[in-house]
C-alpha cells in the first residue's frame, strides 16, 4: 500500500488533488492534521490541512462495472440516434464522475468522525473536563485511521483503557517508626469519618470486621489497597479540630468502639508531645480542621502546628465525588503547599459521575490513594483502583473480564 499526501485549505479540496492526480487507482483518506499554507518566513500564512491517502489498484465494483457497460451500449448506438445517445452519454459519465471522486458524506466540511462526536457525549455525560474530553479525541484523531475509526467498539474499548490508564494509584511507602497519616481537604468532605475508617481498617478492629462480614482477615486487609499483616496494626489517631462542634466527640465515640485511643491536640506543643508519646505505635491517623481552600491565612496556620512532624509523615487530600471539576483543581491548588502525596476521593455513593475526579487527578498528575462510598465503618473505604472507577462509566461498553485482567480484580 502506498501513501501519498497533499495540503490544501479544505479537507474536500486536498481530496480532489490526490484524486486528479492519481485518477487511475483508488484513494482512501486515512490521515489529515491542520497546517499553515503559503505565507513568508513563518508568517501570513493561512490555515490549512494536509490530508494523508492510501493508494491502490483501481477496482471495479458492480454498480462501476454496469455503468460502463451502459456507457458503452450508448456509444455503439446507429449514429441518426447519436444526438440524444450522446447527450444521455455525457449524463452518465458526469454522474459516474461524481460518485468516484466524491468524498464520503460524513467527513465532509471538515467536521469530526461520527465515532469521535460519539465519545465526545460520552465523555461529557461522564463529567470529564473538557481539556480530558480534547486530549482523547486528539489522540483518537492520530492512533485512528478514517477506516479504523468506523468500528466504534473498538474505538469505545480503545478510549475505556486510556481512561485507565491516565489513573494513576498511590502506594504507601515504608518507613521506620509510626507511619503519620495527615488528611487534610475543605469542610464537609468527610475527613472524620474517613479517619476512622482507616483507623477500622488498620487496627485491632480488623479481626471483628472480618467475621461481621463474613470475610478473612486477609480479605478485608486485601480491600483496603495495604498488604496484609498477621497482627492488626497498632494503631491511633489524633485530632487537631477543636473548632467544629461535635467533631472530637465523634472521634471519641468512634475510638471507644474500635478501641483505638483518640487525642486531641489543638496547639504545635501538645501534638508535639502526642507523637513521641506515640513513638512506639504503627500508624497514627491525623483528622484536621476543615478550611476553606480560600482562606490561605487558616490554612498557613494549620501547616504550621503540623510542621513538627518527623520524615514518615505524609499529606493527604480528601475530596468529594460530588465536585466539580473546576472546583477541584481549585481546591488541588489552594491546599498544595502542604505537600499532599494522593487524593481521597469521598462520597462516591452520592454521584454516578466518575469523570470530574479522574480528570482534576490526571490534570494535575496526582495519585489516588483510597475511595469512599457511605457512612458504614470501615466498610464503606476501598483502597482506589481503576478498576473500580472505570465500571462505574455511564454509557460504555464495559467488558468486566477485560478492564479487571488489565487494571486488576474489583473487590466486591
Amino acid at each position: 500500500m502506498e501513501l501519498v499526501s497533499d495540503t490544501a485549505r479544505t479537507f474536500d479540496e486536498a481530496i480532489r488533488k490526490i484524486r486528479s492526480k492519481y485518477s487511475t487507482m483508488d484513494v482512501t483518506p486515512r490521515f489529515r492534521r491542520p497546517v499553515r499554507i503559503g505565507g513568508f518566513f513563518g508568517f501570513f500564512g493561512r490555515e490549512g490541512i494536509e490530508v494523508t491517502c492510501a493508494l491502490a489498484p483501481r477496482r471495479v465494483q458492480a454498480g462501476e462495472k454496469a455503468e460502463k457497460e451502459k456507457i458503452l451500449a450508448l456509444a455503439r448506438e446507429p449514429k441518426e440516434e447519436g444526438g440524444a445517445a450522446l447527450r444521455e452519454l455525457v449524463k452518465e459519465v458526469q454522474a459516474l464522475r461524481e460518485k468516484i471522486s466524491s468524498p464520503p458524506a460524513v467527513y465532509q466540511q471538515g467536521g469530526a468522525h461520527p465515532s469521535i462526536e460519539k465519545i465526545s457525549a460520552l465523555l461529557a455525560d461522564n463529567e470529564f473536563s473538557a481539556s480530558y474530553s480534547a486530549d482523547i479525541q486528539e489522540r483518537l484523531k492520530k492512533e485512528f485511521s478514517l477506516e479504523e475509526l468506523e468500528n466504534f467498539p473498538a474505538v469505545e474499548d480503545a478510549v475505556v483503557d486510556w481512561i485507565g490508564e491516565s489513573i494513576s494509584i498511590y502506594r504507601q511507602k515504608k518507613a521506620p517508626g509510626p507511619l503519620v497519616y495527615i488528611l487534610v481537604g475543605p469542610t464537609g468532605v468527610g475527613k472524620t469519618t474517613t479517619i476512622a475508617k482507616l483507623a477500622a481498617m488498620h487496627g485491632p478492629p480488623i479481626g471483628g470486621f472480618a467475621q461481621q462480614q463474613g470475610l478473612s482477615v486477609a480479605k478485608l486487609a486485601a480491600m483496603s489497597g495495604l498488604p496484609h499483616v498477621e497482627r492488626p496494626l497498632d494503631v491511633r489517631i489524633i485530632t487537631i479540630d477543636d473548632y467544629r462542634l461535635g467533631a472530637e466527640e465523634q472521634l471519641n465515640k468512634y475510638g471507644e468502639i474500635m478501641r483505638i485511643p483518640v487525642i486531641c491536640t489543638p496547639t504545635a506543643l501538645e501534638f508535639k508531645k502526642q507523637l513521641a508519646l506515640f513513638r512506639e505505635a504503627d500508624m497514627i491517623f491525623v483528622d484536621t480542621v476543615g478550611r476553606s481552600p480560600n482562606d490561605l491565612v487558616k490554612l498557613a496556620g494549620m501547616k504550621e502546628l503540623l510542621k513538627v512532624t518527623t520524615g514518615t509523615s505524609s499529606f493527604h487530600l480528601a475530596l468529594s465525588a460530588t465536585t466539580k471539576t473546576q472546583d477541584m483543581l481549585e481546591i488541588m491548588r489552594q491546599f498544595e503547599f502542604f505537600g499532599y502525596e494522593s487524593l481521597v476521593i469521598t462520597k462516591l455513593d452520592e454521584t454516578s459521575r466518575v469523570g470530574s475526579a479522574v480528570s482534576a487527578a490526571a490534570q494535575r498528575r496526582v495519585p489516588l490513594s483510597y475511595i469512599t462510598y457511605g457512612q458504614v465503618v470501615p466498610v464503606d473505604l476501598r483502597g482506589a483502583s481503576a478498576a473500580q472507577l472505570l465500571l462505574r462509566l455511564a454509557g460504555f461498553r464495559l467488558r468486566k473480564d477485560h478492564i479487571e485482567k488489565k487494571f486488576g480484580i474489583l473487590e466486591e
